[in-house]
């Protein structure tokens, strides 16, 4: 077991917040802080390093309780705006997803599709107070006699509507381009041909789990910035793989940890949950995340003092390697590369876009911050931490 300089506890610290003592900074200020003070020091003097991202995150969507109606209905099928939600839960309870999209759309048949409505644009109607329309069908009981229901509602006459997202705030992403002849349309954006353009997703040194790249005290039960309200981790999130390579500093150079998010979407804000349409793919919902980091040690310090120059990813081709399921690194590049606007690729320099808003990460960190010093949120301490590497 690790011996360190600096112990502190989530009991200590939101003892510090209650009395307004607590010092947070955002995971930007981190990084000078731990360059002149240095590890120790800095955990000495910072108790909570905040962060944030914003980004489309296909796997969530929203449970769904819409009370019964006269006479009763057992759903077997719902739609929201003609976007297919899953009855098969209970009678009135269905889960709608942020990649369904809307019956009726061409899809792809009118290649590229456009994608104009689905799940992620339901949730945030809801989010935004929009009025939505139900339709429900059943087969009809002698208890749940209605076959039929059909009603203009608002967030408001649900009874209940829980954000529930399976996976989110994915630690690393790959890097995509596209080697072919032709334009491709992927969940990466527009990527145009003979690696004219290269498309990422993340808030780099702002990005929650690279400054916790061992899931020290992210796990379930641990308080969050979601979609503009309080939530919390749920359990550790599909795909979650944290047995990848690391660079020396602890952080994966690939897709590894994730999270699943939990929480009340009546108090959350379309601001912060806001449908994407992605040309000649589908569709999804854009989640902002926000990450409290207790500095427990200095080892949590200096986790929290990642530069963009030291978190790496895989760029790859999606034109043929990834769709094929074999997908091969072309390269390596880092965070600072990648915002620099362009990367040098096989002799070539190529412009790089993010999908995700560094400007909103940024802006989330900073919320969460302001709600710590006015004592408006607090740390909750994980019931059970992440699995961990080789855990």
């Amino acid at each position: 077991m690790k011996k360190y300089r600096v112990n502190k506890t989530y009991q200590e610290i939101n003892e510090k917040i209650r009395q307004g003592k607590v010092v947070v900074v955002t995971a930007e200020e981190m990084i000078d802080i731990v360059e002149r003070n240095g590890d120790v020091r800095a955990a000495e003097k910072v108790d909570i390093v905040t962060t944030g991202t914003f980004a489309p995150m296909c796997s969530s969507g929203a449970f769904l309780n819409f009370g019964h109606a006269s006479p009763r209905i057992k759903a077997m099928k719902v739609w929201l705006n003609d976007v297919a939600a899953y009855g098969g839960i209970a009678a009135v309870d269905c889960y709608i997803g942020a990649a369904e999209v809307a019956e009726g759309d061409p899809l792809n048949s009118v290649y590229p599709g456009e994608f104009n409505y689905g799940g992620g644009h339901v949730i945030e109607d809801l989010a935004a107070g929009n009025v939505v329309r139900l339709r429900a069908e059943g087969y009809g009981t002698d208890c749940y006699p209605a076959r039929k229901f059909e009603k203009s509602i608002t967030i408001g006459d649900l009874q209940d509507a829980i954000l529930f997202n399976p996976r989110n705030a994915y630690q690393n992403y790959s890097c995509a381009v596209n080697m072919s002849d032709k334009t491709i349309y992927t969940y990466m954006g527009v990527l145009r041909p003979r690696l004219a353009n290269a498309n990422y997703s993340t808030s780099g040194q702002l990005s929650p789990l690279f400054n916790d790249p061992y899931y020290r005290t992210i796990g379930i039960g641990t308080r969050i910035f979601l979609g503009g309200a309080q939530g919390y981790v749920a359990w550790q999130g599909t795909q979650h793989n944290p047995n990848v390579e690391r660079t020396a500093g602890g952080v994966p150079t690939a897709g590894a940890g994730t999270i699943a998010t939990i929480g009340d979407l009546k108090e959350m804000s379309p601001e912060w949950l806001s449908g994407a349409s992605m040309l000649g793919y589908g569709v999804s919902l854009y989640v902002g995340i926000g990450i409290p980091i207790p500095i427990l040690n200095e080892e949590m310090a200096r986790f929290t003092s990642i530069r963009d120059e030291d978190i790496v990813t895989q760029v790859y081709d999606y034109s043929m390697d990834y769709p094929k399921g074999e997908p091969k690194s072309l390269t390596e590049v880092s965070y600072k590369e990648l915002r620099s606007g362009r990367i040098a690729l096989q002799g070539k320099e190529v412009v790089t876009a993010p999908l995700s808003s560094y400007f909103k990460a940024r802006e989330i960190a900073n919320i969460l911050k302001t709600w710590i010093e006015e004592r408006r949120f607090y740390l909750g301490e994980p019931q059970q931490l992440l699995r961990s590497v080789n855990g």
